[in-house]
């Protein structure tokens, strides 16, 4: 079990330096990323299965200023993390999607991931997801770790059962949502499942 300052440490880096990946940097996100980040959560393609329907700058706004990234890791608070591409010799770093996390309490997290229409089947929510997936059960120790999606959102179930996620419930009609009643996945790993051989 990690030490109380090791996790407090880890917590910090996330927060002053984002973790890499091959292809991506995932970092809190800045004021600048708004304008990417509002086209595609704008997207019907990215909407259809999102508590959103319409997304304009002053929710992207909104949802960036409620963020304090001093308070990464307390719990009952959500953090947006860009996925950022690298920037080379030819093409400045691009905004490719964003993770959210939402620190249920001292050891659970929930998680979810949105990636722009254009980066989508490129494997950039998988190559992010498996280094957040780390990140929570390696350096910070956490147990558990969920994702609730929509029973008909097939790529994100894909993606879950890919990543080792086990489907533990399915709810329903259980939320209202976008003007009917629908059934929603849960989906768990546990990091004795994550570590395990």
């Amino acid at each position: 079990m990690a030490s109380t300052l090791t996790i407090g440490n880890a917590l910090q880096h996330i927060v002053t330096h984002g973790l890499t990946t091959q292809r991506f940097t995932l970092r809190p996100f800045q004021r600048a990323d708004l304008e990417a980040f509002t086209a595609y959560r704008a997207e019907p393609k990215v909407a259809k299965y999102q508590s959103w329907t319409d997304y304009c700058y002053s929710d992207a706004v909104a949802l960036f200023e409620n963020m304090d990234y001093a308070q990464f890791g307390a719990a009952d608070t959500w953090f947006q993390l860009a996925i950022v591409n690298a920037a080379s010799l030819v093409t400045p770093a691009t905004l490719v999607g964003d993770l959210a996390l939402h620190f249920i309490d001292e050891q659970q997290i929930e998680i979810g991931f949105t990636i722009a229409p254009e980066y989508q089947g490129q494997l950039v929510a998988f190559e992010a997801v498996s280094a957040l997936l780390d990140y929570l059960f390696v350096a910070l120790d956490k147990h558990r770790v969920i994702a609730i999606t929509d029973t008909q959102n097939l790529a994100s179930c894909r993606l879950l059962e890919k990543l080792g996620f086990r489907r533990e419930a399915h709810y329903v009609k259980n939320i209202f949502f976008k003007g009917a009643w629908g059934d929603e996945y849960l989906y768990a790993m546990l990091r004795e499942d994550y570590i395990a051989p």
